[in-house]
């Protein structure tokens, strides 16, 4: 006999096949958003840090740590050693390559210890925009500085010495601790 059941067409034949396909995309994306959410928290406990709590502007992944520990031995020695951050790249290249520090003069840091600070300067810090800024050498002057402290009227003249009045741990690195004032 005929048989009268209707053919079935390859757009019929399609979705009962994409509805699985559907759910493992569907699947995937959910474990992928998971896995991205918390993947800074298990950077920190692999580490041992607490990025919320540590002081520096931005975490120091290990290659460039022991930069940051010359840094912070040769600069905050004698000033608090702001971070790379505040300052852009062309203004620590010629920092590090000048003798004359701010009328003073000092003596030139070596290869490798040099080369050391400025791979760490150099990844944390950021370039000026091409033929548009000229080099700041007063952390006041730089774009930088005053992107990250927005709306903020300073009540004294902007100085190292002066970031202890809102960041109190600054002269350890501690940046992100502020005066409850500021918080």
């Amino acid at each position: 006999m005929f048989n009268f059941r209707p053919r079935q067409t390859a757009n019929r034949r399609y979705s009962r096949h994409s509805i699985p396909a559907v759910l493992i995309l569907l699947s995937l994306t959910i474990s992928l958003a998971w896995g991205i959410s918390t993947g800074t928290e298990a950077r920190e406990l692999s580490l041992g840090v607490n990025i919320a709590q540590m002081g520096a502007v931005d975490w120091v992944s290990p290659e460039y740590q022991l930069g940051q520990q010359l840094y912070l031995e040769n600069c905050s020695s004698c000033h608090i050693a702001v971070p790379p951050q505040v300052l852009p790249t062309q203004t620590w290249q010629q920092l590090l390559q000048d003798t004359q520090h701010y009328g003073v003069e000092l003596p030139a840091l070596v290869d490798p210890p040099r080369l050391i600070i400025w791979n760490y300067l150099q990844r944390y810090s950021r370039p000026l925009l091409p033929q548009e800024e000229i080099v700041p050498y007063r952390v006041n002057r730089s774009r930088y500085f005053k992107a990250l402290h927005p709306n903020i009227d300073f009540p004294q003249a902007v100085t190292l010495k002066g970031c202890v009045s809102c960041h109190p741990g600054a002269n350890q690195n501690n940046f992100r601790q502020l005066t409850p004032e500021w918080q």
